[in-house]
């Protein structure tokens, strides 16, 4: 399977405009992503751009850091669905983890996917590995959602900026560990999504190689690319 077609294309960043909304979602349904992942003010404009296409449109729950109540989450996606999205990508609440208050990160997700599930939505759950660096916390995530029975579990957001040795914020984002440990614990009905700092075709590779089977990216042209020079065309 080509690695473009293991792509949700992300169009999440704070600058990005309807006008750039146009283009990725042109791109998108050009090179034959998965989903195209926009801002959840973007997802009936998404699905209308990308009606005539197999591209599905997905859009983001309690984004970036996971704080918001459950009840919130829910209403946010259950608005989503019934403007076009059929993938929810829901951040789990980063605190509440770092608590390891597990009854509370479970209801929270359980009350997204009750809305998905009710919708024919894929849930995707967002750990955000920049901040939840723990292997047992990571594990004992993969553990709630495979015995929530979610559609994946995923690494980042690609916006846990975290104060770097240097003294600059960063994120790593998605690291072949994470991905093979989420992958080992997680039930096989459960899949693994890679997210953060993917942007060419050699590192794509790598994370489906260790267990991905999806990308978040908004790099798809350059793996793309990357991808056809390296088969030779």
């Amino acid at each position: 399977m080509n690695l473009v077609s293991l792509i949700d294309h992300a169009v999440l960043h704070p600058t990005a405009t309807d006008d750039d909304l146009v283009r990725e979602c042109l791109l998108a349904a050009k090179l034959g992503v998965a989903s195209v992942c926009v801002k959840p003010y973007m997802v009936a404009q998404a699905t209308a751009l990308l009606s005539e296409s197999n591209v599905a449109v997905g859009t983001v729950i309690g984004f970036p850091h996971g704080g918001n109540q459950t009840e919130i989450k829910a209403a946010e996606a259950k608005l989503a669905c019934e403007q076009g999205a059929v993938e929810l990508d829901m951040v789990i609440n980063i605190a509440k983890a770092l608590e390891e208050d597990w009854d509370y990160i479970a209801a929270d997700i359980q009350g997204v996917l009750s809305v998905a599930s009710h919708q024919n939505a894929l849930l995707k759950v967002i750990f955000e590995t920049d901040y939840i660096t723990s292997d047992t916390a990571i594990q004992t995530l993969c553990e709630i959602c495979s015995r929530l029975g979610v559609g994946f579990v995923k690494t980042s957001t690609g916006f846990g900026y975290t104060k770097q040795p240097s003294g600059d914020y960063n994120y790593l984002g998605a690291t072949l560990n994470h991905i093979k440990l989420m992958t080992k614990h997680s039930a096989s009905h459960v899949a693994v999504k890679a997210s953060g700092g993917i942007r060419t075709a050699s590192a794509a590779q790598s994370m489906v190689d260790a267990g991905a089977s999806r990308l978040g990216t908004s790099a798809a042209q350059a793996i793309a690319d990357g991808e056809q020079s390296s088969e030779g065309y």
